[in-house]
């Protein structure tokens, strides 16, 4: 094992472009590698990923990562070497830190595994909310530092694009340290409170729900005011005699819908302020908010105009609700045609109640995305397009932690990754500032051999299992770590996974 460049009791570690020199017993600038007796040692453990052997299994316990693991609890060839405690391929031309074999159905497989230093990197965050949480385009902050901005609204949701080499780089030196901190925090599924300009205050926790104002969600809404009208019609036909769904983006009238037509609903007179898209359908009724259906009001009357008193009727029936449920409220019409609010009648709660039910539970998903430079491609082989290539014809299955990677199509190697769906505490940083994240190659043998890969650096999984490192001149490990496999996630070395046939060894 190498014991860096001494400089009096310091060495130097040479993992990153930073070049910490460490001194005894400390840790470098990323807390990943420190100095113990004048060794260079990667402080997190190794993580390895037990196969999941049948439903209901529970995680295999962890071990004390300050004793040597004996290798009993794992079968060869069904462990898997995760890259998180791996170490990295920096300054790039270095092998990867394992490059395992190992034996799968019959087929020689081969899985490369390294800590990418990410500078091209971000998340895309999936929030679940019915609110208005800013203009879109404008800045999301942290600390007062721009970390991304807001994209578009989705069915239900809204998206924000964190990071990005612009925010990593490009600006001041806080801003690329807190954008560094707030990607790997949300990437390890801590809660990291955002403000966005012009707009509100989100605290956002992969797997968790928004907490918006200092107030968490509930439920993401069952669709858009049109789509609420057509999905519940027939439950309100004879109940009530006109329903309106109010939303920020299309605002639902049963009447006039194309469903109330089909199921002969009785038009009412209602007239609704906004533009009027097609039949029963509304947009701009108001401005966006965090009031009924994510407009900025908290009187649903403010939304209608005078009843056309050629068809309306004194006492006839006007139920309002929200996209969520969580609004409603029930009218009827007085001698002057002005809709008066009552209580609501029992007949009307169960469609309430149905659509609170058709609710999902509001979440945040926390997608890692990050583009596969050089150094990772240089750390499988000498010919880096190869790798591209390999990729792109699904050859090469990437997995982020052991867990699955979509990989953009178009140039290069995107990925984007589940974070929720990773190990905990799989991200780690360097102060460049870049995000460290795990990245795992896998292909048959032949196929690695053909991309020029690097062939004296390849161990069987037994060897890597006792805790041998993949080459020459590297830290000291620091251990192991045994996780089951995450329910749900495909099994990394299944013959599914790529572009050729074999039986399924997920099955």
């Amino acid at each position: 094992m190498s014991e860096g460049k001494p400089t009096r009791d310091k060495i130097r570690c040479d993992a990153c472009p930073v070049m910490c020199y460490i001194a005894e017993g400390k840790a470098g600038a990323c807390d990943r590698y420190a100095n113990e007796a004048g060794q260079l040692v990667r402080v997190d453990p190794l993580i390895l990923i037990d196969r999941r052997q049948e439903d209901g299994a529970k995680l295999v316990p962890f071990l004390d990562t300050d004793k040597e693991w004996d290798g009993d609890l794992v079968i060869p060839g069904e462990a898997f070497v995760t890259a998180i405690g791996a170490g990295t391929t920096y300054p790039d031309y270095k092998p990867a830190p394992f490059i395992v074999s190992r034996d799968v159905d019959g087929i020689d497989m081969i899985t490369v595994v390294t800590e990418g230093i990410f500078s091209y990197c971000g998340a895309k965050v999936k929030i679940d909310t019915d609110r208005h949480l800013g203009p879109e385009r404008n800045l999301v902050r942290v600390d007062g530092e721009p970390i991304g901005h807001v994209t578009t609204g989705e069915y239900g949701s809204q998206m924000l694009s964190i990071g990005g080499v612009h925010h990593l780089t490009g600006g001041s030196k806080k801003e690329g340290r807190v954008t560094c901190q707030s990607l790997m925090d949300l990437c390890n599924r801590k809660p990291v409170e955002m403000v966005i300009d012009e707009g509100l205050t989100v605290v956002i926790e992969a797997g968790k729900a928004p907490v918006i104002n200092g107030v968490e969600e509930q439920r993401m809404r069952v669709g858009c005011g049109s789509a609420t009208v057509g999905m519940f019609a027939s439950q309100w036909k004879g109940l009530v005699d006109e329903v309106v769904v109010v939303d920020d983006h299309i605002t639902g009238v049963m009447s006039e819908h194309q469903a109330g037509k089909v199921i002969g609903w009785q038009a009412s007179g209602i007239k609704v302020k906004g533009r009027r898209s097609t039949p029963g359908r509304y947009f701009q009724v108001a401005e966006p908010g965090t009031g009924w259906g994510g407009t900025d009001i908290d009187d649903p009357l403010l939304i209608l105009d005078k009843f056309d008193p050629k068809i309306a009727r004194p006492g006839q029936s006007l139920l309002m609700v929200s996209t969520t449920g969580e609004q409603f409220a029930y009218f009827e019409l007085d001698e002057d045609l002005i809709p008066q609010q009552m209580e609501m009648p029992d007949r009307l709660i169960p469609s309430v109640q149905r659509i609170e039910e058709n609710c999902e539970p509001a979440l945040c998903s926390v997608l890692f995305m990050g583009g596969a430079g050089g150094s990772l491609r240089a750390g499988v082989t000498e010919n880096p397009v190869k790798l591209t290539r390999s990729v792109k014809q699904m050859l090469t299955h990437i997995t982020c932690g052991g867990a699955p990677a979509y990989v953009w199509p178009g140039g290069g190697i995107t990925i984007m990754a589940d974070v929720t769906r990773m190990p905990e505490r799989a991200f780690g940083y360097v102060p460049t500032p870049a995000l460290v994240a795990p990245i795992e190659f896998t292909m048959r043998r032949d196929d690695y051999q053909a991309l020029g890969g690097h062939m004296d650096h390849v161990m069987p999984i037994e060897d890597a299992v006792k805790g041998v490192t993949g080459r020459q001149n590297d830290h000291v490990l620091k251990g192991q770590r045994h996780l089951d496999q995450v329910r749900d996630n495909p099994w990394p070395t299944r013959a599914g996974n790529f572009g050729w046939t074999g039986r399924d060894t997920d099955k």
